[in-house]
């Protein structure tokens, strides 16, 4: 029987959910691909791979998908990942250049920009090279591990999940395993073992990134562990249901679906 095809994202915040596929025992469960967040979603949604760590928002726009459960890529408080950067204040952009790679931070930040800073610039995708957004445009978001690299000194920066918690008191969750119906996995609880490998394997994963990314092994690993929170609570359920429904309520997403995930018994 083949191996099922499964899509990672390549930044460094998804390392430790995968890093079980890619260093340890689960590597020859599936066959692996690596692409952004929002291409692993297109490729889940052409049938073109089985299982996707995918942007939340995803969910409520690709048909037959279950979410795998207890595990995500989500923040508390602050994600520092996932930026709006401005040369004028939130309330007075105009124009916004947006790295597309992920469609849930760019609904998140329509979200927040309508009712938190009540703005509503013109939005471009653009390939996220901050200083060249910001060239064009009043704005620039950015994600990954590109806004855990720029440099922001002399701009209004915001930070998304900060921004989320003030206005709505919760957490908030940028992505999760997904899989599609007709695929069911046998190794349901590898998902899980792969994070606990990622887990015991912080070092190795945070000593690699920052002589890669050219960040301290501090940054990385404070990132990791205080800023990234790798679990799907109730609490963070919640932030996830608001979000879909504030989505629906500003014409994001045509209709909210109820959350469902895989039976993993």
């Amino acid at each position: 029987m083949p191996k099922l095809k499964l899509s990672i994202v390549y930044y460094l915040n998804s390392l430790p959910l995968s890093w079980g596929f890619i260093r340890g025992q689960q590597r020859e469960l599936f066959e692996l691909d690596f692409s952004p967040p929002s291409r692993c979603a297109d490729l889940l949604a052409e049938g073109k791979v089985d299982v996707g760590l995918i942007p939340t928002i995803e969910y409520q726009r690709i048909p037959d998908l279950k979410i795998i459960p207890g595990l995500s890529v989500a923040s508390k408080f602050r994600v520092k990942s996932v930026l709006l950067v401005s040369k004028v204040p939130a309330k007075n952009i105009k124009t916004l250049a947006a790295d597309s790679s992920s469609r849930t931070s760019v609904c998140l930040l329509k979200i927040l920009l309508r009712s938190r800073f009540k703005a509503e610039p013109f939005i471009q995708s653009r390939s996220p090279n901050l200083n060249a957004m910001l060239q064009a445009n009043d704005a620039a978001l950015i994600i990954g591990d590109v806004a855990l690299k720029a440099k922001t000194d002399g701009l209004f920066t915001y930070d998304l999940a900060t921004e989320w918690l003030s206005q709505t008191h919760k957490p908030f969750v940028f992505a999760f395993w997904a899989v599609r119906s007709s695929a069911q996995p046998r190794n349901c609880s590898s998902f899980q073992d792969s994070y606990e490998y990622g887990k015991s394997q912080l070092e190795a994963i945070v000593t690699e990134q920052s002589k890669k990314l050219g960040l301290s092994e501090a940054q990385v690993l404070s990132y990791l562990t205080q800023n990234i929170d790798y679990s799907l609570d109730r609490e963070n359920l919640e932030g996830l249901v608001l979000f879909y429904k504030l989505a629906r309520e500003y014409r994001l997403i045509n209709s909210f679906r109820e959350l469902e995930f895989l039976e993993t018994s």
